[in-house]
């Protein structure tokens, strides 16, 4: 493509330096943010022949009038250059991370000689500590109620203590405040109760049980009997709270577990926020216009857009599988551990974020019609393993089954959700070269299906397996092409080493044998085995019966086909009785035994 003078001198003058670069229309709006370790390696490889992978990369390019680059000291630097830009600008082409609206924190407001606890949309209030955002509505109430319930925090208003009402409110009477604003509380001892809400909120309900304890220890002994009952209730409260019906329990102490789950132009990022080895919170994003970029992509702009910027980070963070940039992450987040765990506690941590992720996930496509049911987890994980866009909802698996060059059939079965459908398998009886060559066959099993599909206007499943080798995938793929359906993910399984072969990659995919999806494609091919090789005997049981049944005198072919309907094959119709088979009609006592001595095994 022909690229415009100005921008063909900018980018030969591109530095060999970190950076942001910003693609630009012919009237300077900004369509795209990218961020490169290197400018002048990664910005003139959006020009080359490949930059039409994908429709959406040839639009970008075709649009692309003007560049500006922006050089920052490190990679790091350039991925939150790179953010902050994509949030103010809002370009087109770029990832975009939707309900990005204000989700409701709570607000401690520590800026205040004697704080509140608020539920705010804006982080705005000077000197305040935000716990959230909360994007369920229902968990954010029942955690202001445990607060309200466990500690004496003001509600009122005033500007204390300057500002303060001549005598204390209803609160004060009903025990849910202690009157901090007339004197009644000390600034002192009401701060203390405030740093138990912060470990409240923090997760830490360990550490809060102990120092209320320890207050009310001390409270009975300077026989303030009446505080001492309230903390008494409280940890009551607490000790109900902490029941495992009520919190789950999982083990792996104080971590952040980061679960993603992507379908197409979908995806969800989920933070399972695991304090004291117990799950006290979930949050989640939508992102979409995904489509076309690496998960290892989407799973960073997760992590720098929303997972940094939170105030209550653990530690310890849990992910899925490597982000991209995972150097300048640790750079961006000094101190935090970052680990993708393999077994054991933090895998099972792991394990139910990806499930919460799926499921969101799921429920949003369900919610909008996109889908009819949930997909399994192990279509998820196929789905990772061989890097498709979209989840494998619905497989078909090809299978050739031949019996020395006579009764080749081909089969097709059909799984939805990770479960058979047996509605749409189907059965090809082979004609023409594919009854002696095996790609032959596969080829014409693929033509036939696809065409049908296009021609009765039916969905196209989300991918197709062929059982064999880098062969058969070779003959599927050119048929797919022979009816126009180059873009449909298809992949072959080979039976002695269970090797993947995928479009374009010489060497084969070695699954791990526990992977859910190796599993999961070997129990498609395993039945599209079954149902091909139940076919092909059917078919050579009713070749023999017909070929013996020809040499006896008055049976024809409407009573070879209810001799094989009723006794199903030649050796069924031998072990027959003579009533059994006089018993159908147009047969009489006669023909039977007619029947019976004609197949009578000669000695």
């Amino acid at each position: 493509m022909a690229i415009p003078d100005l921008l063909a001198r900018k980018l030969d003058t591109l530095p060999d330096r970190p950076g942001v670069y910003l693609w630009k229309d012919a009237a300077g709006q900004i369509l795209y943010v990218g961020k490169a370790k290197s400018l002048r390696a990664r910005v003139p490889a959006y020009f080359p022949a490949e930059v039409q992978e994908t429709p959406e990369r040839a639009a970008l390019a075709r649009q692309i009038a003007d560049l500006e680059t922006i050089v920052v000291p490190s990679e790091a630097q350039a991925l939150l250059l790179e953010n902050n830009l994509i949030k103010e600008h809002k370009p087109r082409f770029n990832i975009r991370l939707t309900d990005d609206k204000s989700y409701p924190r709570i607000a401690v407001t520590l800026g205040e000689p004697f704080p509140r606890v608020l539920v705010v949309r804006r982080v705005n209030l000077p000197g305040a500590r935000y716990f959230g955002p909360y994007t369920d509505v229902s968990t954010l109430r029942q955690t202001l109620k445990i607060i309200r319930r466990l500690f004496t925090v003001r509600s009122c208003h005033y500007a204390l203590p300057d500002d303060h009402p001549d005598r204390p409110c209803l609160d004060y009477h009903i025990e849910r405040c202690r009157a901090p604003c007339v004197g009644f509380q000390s600034r002192e001892d009401y701060g203390r109760m405030i740093d138990d809400v912060l470990i409240f909120l923090e997760g830490k309900t360990a550490d809060v049980r102990a120092r209320l304890r320890d207050r009310m220890i001390e409270a009975s002994t300077r026989t303030d009997y009446e505080r001492a009952a309230q903390l008494r209730d409280a940890l009551e409260w607490l000790d109900q709270l902490e029941q495992p019906q009520a919190v789950e329990l999982v083990g792996g102490g104080d971590a952040d577990a980061i679960g993603f789950a992507r379908d197409g132009d979908e995806a969800c990022g989920v933070v399972l926020r695991v304090r004291g080895g117990r799950v006290i919170a979930r949050d989640h994003r939508f992102f979409e216009h995904v489509e076309h970029e690496s998960e290892g992509a989407v799973l960073t702009a997760f992590l720098v857009r929303y997972y940094l910027p939170l105030e209550a980070r653990a530690a310890r963070v849990l992910l899925p599988f490597a982000p991209e940039d995972v150097e300048a992450l640790g750079e961006l987040a000094a101190g935090v551990e970052w680990s993708v765990p393999q077994r054991g506690t933090n895998a099972r941590l792991a394990d139910l974020a990806q499930q919460n992720a799926r499921h969101l996930l799921e429920s949003l496509m369900i919610e909008s019609f996109d889908i009819e049911e949930r997909a399994a987890d192990p279509v998820y994980d196929l789905g990772r393993d061989l890097g498709l866009a979209a989840v494998p909802r619905s497989l078909v698996c090809v299978d050739i089954s031949t019996n020395q060059g006579r009764d080749t059939v081909g089969s097709l079965v059909w799984f939805e959700a990770g479960r058979p459908k047996k509605a749409e398998y189907r059965r090809f009886r082979i004609k023409g070269p594919g009854q002696q060559d095996d790609f032959a066959a596969v080829h014409e099993v693929v033509t036939r299906f696809l065409r049908r599909r296009l021609e009765e206007q039916q969905p196209l499943p989300d991918l197709m397996v062929i059982d064999g080798g880098k062969g058969q995938l070779g003959a599927a793929l050119e048929a797919a092409r022979g009816v126009g359906c180059d873009q449909l993910p298809i992949v072959s399984l080979a039976k002695r080493e269970e090797e993947v072969f995928l479009p374009g990659r010489p060497d084969g995919l070695r699954l791990s044998r526990r992977s859910p999806g190796l599993k999961l494609l070997q129990r498609v091919r395993d039945e599209a085995h079954r149902f091909a090789v139940s076919y092909s005997r059917g078919r050579r049981a009713r070749r023999t019966l017909t070929s013996e049944l020809l040499t006896i005198p008055g049976i024809g072919p409407n009573r070879r086909r209810a001799l094989l309907e009723r006794f199903g094959s030649l050796a069924g119709v031998r072990t027959a009785s003579a009533p059994e088979i006089a018993a159908l009609p147009g047969f009489s006592t006669r023909l039977a035994e007619r029947i019976l001595e004609t197949l009578k095994p000669r000695a």
